[in-house]
C-alpha cells in the first residue's frame, strides 16, 4: 500500500501532464495556481507525518529489546531460584551445584540468543523504515530537481534567442546606416592623388 506522499507525487505528475501548452510553445504549460498550490501544501503537511510514522517504527526497536531483556531476566531468575533450592539440599550439594551451573549456563545462552534475535529484528525494521523514507524523499528530490532544471533550460534558451535577434537587428541597421567615419574615410581616399601624378620637387626647380 503506497503512502499519501507517493500518491501526492503521482497526482502532481498527472496534473502537470494534463496541463495545456501555452500558445505557440511546446514546453511552457498553463497551470492553475490554486490547484497546484493545494497539492504542494498537502505534500508539505503530509511529509512530517510520514517521517514521524517511520520514526515510531524505529522507536519500537527499544520495546523489542526491552521485552527480550525481560524474558532473559525471567529465565535467569528462575534458574537462580532453582539453583538455590538444589544447593539447600546438603545430601546432593555437589549434584545440585553441577545441575545449577548447567541450568544457569543454559538460561544465559537462551537469553543471549533472544537478545541477538531481537536486536537483529529491530535493526531490520529500522533499516527498512529508513530505506523506505529515503526512497520517498529521493523521489520528491528528483521531481523538484527536474522542475528546476526544466525551468532554467527554457529560460536560458529564451534569453539566447533574444540575443540572436538583437544581433540581427543591429547588423541590419548598420547596413542601412553606415557610420559617418567610414564615409569620411572613403572621401579622403578619393582626394589623395596617385603616385604617378605627383611630380618631385627637384624636377620643378630645374
Amino acid at each position: 500500500m503506497s503512502s499519501r506522499i507517493e500518491q501526492l507525487i503521482d497526482e502532481i505528475e498527472e496534473y502537470i501532464e494534463g496541463c495545456k501548452y501555452q500558445p505557440l510553445s511546446n514546453t511552457k504549460i498553463i497551470v492553475n495556481k490554486e490547484e497546484i498550490d493545494e497539492l504542494i501544501r498537502e505534500l508539505r503537511m503530509k511529509t512530517p507525518d510520514e517521517i514521524k510514522r517511520y520514526q515510531k517504527i524505529i522507536t519500537n526497536k527499544e520495546a523489542i529489546l526491552n521485552d527480550a531483556r525481560n524474558k532473559a531476566k525471567t529465565l535467569i531468575d528462575e534458574a537462580t531460584v532453582h539453583t538455590n533450592e538444589l544447593i539447600s539440599e546438603h545430601e546432593i550439594m555437589q549434584q545440585a551445584y553441577a545441575q545449577a551451573h548447567e541450568v544457569v549456563t543454559l538460561a544465559t545462552n537462551q537469553a543471549q540468543e533472544i537478545l541477538d534475535t531481537a536486536t537483529m529484528e529491530a535493526n531490520n525494521v529500522r533499516s527498512a523504515a529508513m530505506q523506505y523514507t529515503d526512497e520517498i524523499l529521493a523521489n520528491l528530490e528528483t521531481l523538484l530537481n527536474q522542475t528546476i532544471n526544466t525551468t532554467n533550460s527554457h529560460y536560458d534558451s529564451f534569453i539566447g534567442n533574444l540575443g540572436n535577434y538583437l544581433d540581427i537587428v543591429r547588423t541590419n541597421r548598420m547596413e542601412l546606416n553606415p557610420p559617418e567615419a567610414e564615409l569620411l574615410d572613403e572621401a579622403s581616399m578619393a582626394a589623395i592623388p596617385d603616385e604617378d601624378d605627383v611630380v618631385p620637387a627637384a624636377l620643378n626647380i630645374m
